[in-house]
């Protein structure tokens, strides 16, 4: 596949660094001797510190009795090691981004804590019925239905089912529920939001004149329309069932629902116990052979290729056979051909590497690739292995003790979703489920660096990157990725798919600072202070911890019930 070719360097040579080389001989095919350069050095060097000189002041820079700079102490705050890891474009008044951890990060926490008017919900034998939900999907997009069935049977004050997992889609897992998350957790820490249970006793069941009633609602239906169409029916029925249950909820809610959003999502869908600690035990392995490591997510299965329309310079045969998978969806449309410039299509294995190598991450960066099958196979990651030799993936690390999950896809997922929740940067090169849902989370959990390409200015930048040096291509890559990199300042109310950004649960812990000991200051610690800023509407309320154990033991939760549609 041409877009994934791999480098030209001899073997175990760094491709940036040798492509770097050939653009430098090719411009300057006779370089001046190391004496010149260090004179020219010299000069340069005396220069620039002239230039500083004027503009800061005697006062910055003194020139010492030998003629020497002393550059005072705090000019230079930054060690070589941190320096080389931001980037910061010529001329930008925006200041430098360290590519691995947002400055900012550790001034905002998730905060999905009920409000002091949500009620308790209703007892199952009050409730208005039972709610069945099948979920629809890979092992995200369910996780994307189920979160919503739970403010769904909230809306609709019914008794809600633990979903039912798809059995039927592409993947053809037999997993249940309880073989992916923990489901007893599930109910209990949940009991305060709505009442949850296994299954429908029988006694109940045996006693209905007719089965439950099955329907499907129609995508991003509202509260207004659960109300309007669902709730006439569960009463009527009792027990009705929701079949493809995969965003059919609204993306925009009252804010209380979206809070129980986030407490689903990032509180109560735990993992199973053998799925969380195999995870674990990943993460481990990588943090033992360096402390910090990227995980990137990368979908580039033949399937998802052929859905999307995707072709990429592998000549016929590659058109063939993704023109065959395509036949198994009849209704997509018709190609235009531009769909990859576009930035329709995902970054392939190469271009992923090469945007993190001019991003700033180096060679010897340990990465872990949570991936299906790779179109092209080996072949394809190549390059990026070429990139970032330091590659891993669960397969690698954990050998033959990944056997008895491999029949099971939706449990493979799980454990590349705890690799990616714990690393240090997230990236991904698509826009789907899993890519959403864990930018959420890490937003939700600090803003841990999260990105994720722009792939409609980079898919033009990286199809003409042999028309530039190195340099060059690097800034523009840098350029493209302003605003795409998991700062905070990308959080906007409104924006995106609420999964993604879920501006409601998120917290800006204010910087107060106090007098002590005459003109001594210091910050005081933002935990202890009562009051907090909330990014989706600027509220002034008191602090919560957003850890839901304390929620769950120690709160008593009294008022009027929350109308579904206010």
């Amino acid at each position: 596949m041409g877009a994934s070719g791999g480098g030209e360097g001899r073997e175990g040579e760094d491709p940036v660094d040798t492509f770097q080389q050939h653009q430098r001989e090719s411009i300057n095919p006779n370089p001046s001797p190391p004496a010149a350069d260090a004179v020219v050095f010299t000069a340069f060097f005396a220069g620039i510190v002239w230039l500083v000189s004027a503009y800061l002041g005697c006062s910055r820079i003194k020139v010492g009795l030998n003629g020497d700079y002393e550059i005072m102490r705090g000019l230079l705050t930054v060690s070589v090691e941190e320096e080389e890891e931001r980037w910061e474009l010529d001329r930008s008044p925006r200041e430098p981004i360290n590519i691995w951890k947002s400055k900012y990060s550790s001034l905002y926490y998730g905060c999905s804590k009920r409000g002091p008017h949500f009620a308790s919900p209703v007892r199952e034998r009050n409730s208005n019925g039972y709610l069945l939900i099948a979920a629809s999907g890979g092992l995200n997009q369910q996780r994307t239905g189920i979160t919503d069935a739970v403010v769904v049977a909230r809306i609709l004050n019914a008794t809600l089912v633990v979903p039912e997992l798809d059995h039927h889609s592409f993947w053809k897992d037999e997993s249940d529920f309880k073989d992916i998350f923990d489901v007893d957790w599930f109910i209990s820490s949940l009991a305060k939001d709505v009442t949850i249970v296994k299954r429908v006793p029988d006694k109940y069941m045996r006693s209905l004149e007719k089965p439950p009633y099955t329907m499907r609602v129609p995508r991003r239906s509202t509260p207004e329309d659960y109300l309007d169409q669902v709730l006439p029916i569960l009463r009527r029925r009792h027990v009705v069932q929701l079949t493809k249950f995969d965003y059919r909820l609204a993306n925009d809610l009252d804010e209380e629902l979206q809070k129980l959003r986030c407490r689903v999502n990032y509180h109560a869908l735990r993992f199973k116990k053998s799925v969380a600690e195999f995870g674990a035990k990943l993460v481990a392995s990588m943090r033992k052979m360096d402390n910090r490591y990227i995980a990137i997510h990368l979908r580039f299965e033949p399937d998802m290729l052929a859905f999307s329309g995707c072709y990429y310079d592998g000549g016929e045969k590659e058109r063939n056979e993704l023109a065959e998978i395509r036949k198994r969806w009849s209704t997509l449309p018709d190609l235009t051909g531009e769909e990859r410039r576009r930035g329709k299509c995902p970054l392939t294995p190469h271009e992923v590497g090469l945007m993190l190598r001019a991003l700033g991450f180096k060679n010897h960066t340990f990465l872990y690739v949570a991936s299906g099958e790779i179109y092209g196979g080996e072949k394809t990651l190549q390059p990026l292995r070429e990139l970032f030799p330091n590659l891993y993936t669960k397969e690698i690390l954990a050998g033959e003790r990944l056997n008895p999950f491999l029949p099971f896809s939706t449990r493979l997922a799980a454990i590349d979703y705890v690799v990616c929740e714990e690393s240090d940067v997230f990236v991904t090169n698509n826009n789907g489920n899993m890519a959403k849902l864990l930018a959420g989370q890490r937003r939700y959990m600090g803003h841990k660096r999260t990105i994720r390409p722009n792939a409609k200015r980079l898919s033009s930048l990286l199809m003409s990157r042999h028309k530039m040096d190195w340099d060059t291509f690097a800034k523009k890559v840098k350029s493209c990725q302003r605003g795409f990199m998991g700062e905070p300042e990308e959080m906007r109310p409104g924006k995106g798919d609420f999964h993604e950004f879920p501006t409601s649960c998120i917290c800006e812990r204010p910087l107060v600072k106090s007098h002590h000991n005459g003109n001594q200051e210091t910050e005081t610690d933002p935990e202890k202070n009562s009051r907090t800023t909330f990014l989706s509407e600027g509220k002034i309320q008191s602090r919560q911890d957003v850890e839901l154990f304390s929620v769950i033991n120690n709160q008593t939760v009294q008022g009027p019930a929350m109308s579904a549609n206010r």
